[in-house]
């Protein structure tokens, strides 16, 4: 590192100049959007990498020097907040875009159309908010670049050829257990999203009472976390290699929840950008002056209805989809074994008994049944089993079997050797540490 370098480096330059120099790359990008239609060709992942990496170091700075209490600096500073989260949804939105023929997705043709309007109104936002920036940096005597990018700067990241496939990573076993408990995570997630009561696209007026007040930034990263962690095991413990020699089940499975992801993300910082920057707050002068002027050139409620009823709709809708998937993968994969165990003593299976049992069941996921004589009873249900417990009163019997997945089995056992949970009086007694989920 030379003397200039060194000086540089530990910030002896002033704030003017050192601005000159972090505006100058994020400047040139909107110089080069500046003179785009909204055609989405133009917009490629490396364009919006490059809005993202430059926009994100010139906000840092900013915001290390007070700009967020500056009049002078605010509006610059909230422009650059604008660009890197409408371009980091963008990015989400394209990958979506450029991965949809792999999905092999239901629905697949409204979900397109959609996502392109949504896409179409990230790249409008960004070729209004450009010249506005440029605008801005003259008033703050920030120089102008005097070259820009072009077109060759950004292409695109698909071709037509495929590289091939020569490695073979498939190790069945592990690959067998693993699926399973990913099927089985994939179950508990979509119950999760049962919680948004998302079964159709919400009217505008839904929309403002729900957002932020139940569907918010920190709600939508709470479950793009849930559902990435799920993309990663899946994409270390049963595919390492990706999707081209996966089996089908596998492929579609791992398309639910990636969409899924990718939709999140999106959500996530069009959200941020819309309680952050554009929300009503309740703030005065220079605040509510630039929420103003930012809303004329990004729409609150067109934005809004692209995160809720295309984003988050259609994540709903692919979680929920992928739910009879996941119940026939577990079928085909999980190890299955049977067990003999006695019945609650006095009280035989009544109410609470009944109700533990099925939620051993349900927490795996996996098919078991319960078998009395000759008849066969779903043990995830707490009404089947207490049909069950009637023909076992009925022909006295002392023991039963149960049949199916093995993880919930082995639960059922220990549940039993407590007498499935209470004393001979029905009276609940404390659960071994390995059913605490039960609680």
């Amino acid at each position: 590192m030379d003397a200039t370098e060194k000086i540089f480096a530990t910030c002896e330059i002033s704030f003017k100049d050192k601005v000159r120099v972090l505006s100058c790359d994020f400047l040139k990008c909107c110089f080069y959007v500046s003179r785009l239609t909204e055609d989405r060709n133009y917009f490629t992942k490396k364009l919006y990498s490059q809005l993202i990496g430059t926009s994100q170091v010139l906000e840092d700075f900013l915001d290390f020097h007070g700009a967020k209490n500056s009049t002078t600096w605010f509006f610059y500073r909230e422009l650059t907040s604008a660009v890197r989260h409408l371009s980091l949804g963008g990015y989400s939105q394209k990958h979506i875009c450029n991965r949809l023929g792999f999905y092999n997705l239901p629905d697949a043709v409204t979900f397109e159309k959609n996502g392109q309007k949504a896409i179409d109104f990230i790249n409008g936002c960004l070729i209004r908010l450009a010249p506005v920036i440029i605008n801005e940096a003259r008033c703050l005597d920030i120089p102008i670049p005097e070259d820009s990018f072009s077109a060759i700067d950004f292409p695109g990241i698909t071709t037509s050829e495929m590289l091939a496939s020569d490695i073979d990573d498939e190790a069945h076993d592990e690959q067998r257990r693993h699926v399973v408990i990913i099927a089985n995570d994939f179950l508990k997630i979509a119950e999760k999203f049962d919680e948004l009561e998302f079964f159709n696209p919400y009217k505008p007026e839904q929309i403002r009472e729900i957002v932020p007040n139940r569907i918010n930034e920190v709600e939508i990263r709470r479950f793009e976390m849930l559902v990435h962690n799920l993309q990663s095991s899946f994409d270390t413990y049963v595919i390492y290699g990706g999707l081209r020699i996966a089996k089908d089940k596998f492929k579609r499975l791992r398309s639910f929840f990636s969409v899924g992801f990718h939709l999140l993300q999106m959500i996530g910082r069009l959200l941020h950008l819309y309680e952050r920057h554009l929300y009503d707050a309740g703030y005065k002068n220079i605040y509510k002056d630039v929420q103003d002027r930012l809303s004329a050139i990004i729409d609150p409620w067109i934005l809004l209805d692209h995160s809720v009823n295309y984003g988050l709709f259609f994540v709903c809708h692919y979680m929920n989809k992928g739910r009879d998937l996941s119940l026939e993968i577990l079928k085909e994969n999980m190890a299955r074994s049977q067990i003999r165990v006695g019945i609650p003593v006095k009280l035989g299976f009544h109410s609470r008994p009944s109700l533990l049992v099925a939620k051993i069941v349900q927490h795996y996921g996996g098919q078991v049944e319960l078998i009395v004589g000759a008849d066969r009873f779903d043990a995830g249900s707490v009404l089947d089993i207490q049909w069950a417990g009637g023909k076992i009163n009925k022909e006295n019997f002392t023991e039963v079997v149960f049949e199916g997945d093995s993880r919930a089995l082995r639960d059922i056992e220990i549940l039993a050797m407590v007498n499935y949970g209470e004393d001979t009086m029905g009276k609940g007694v404390p659960l071994p540490k390995e059913l605490e989920y039960l609680k």
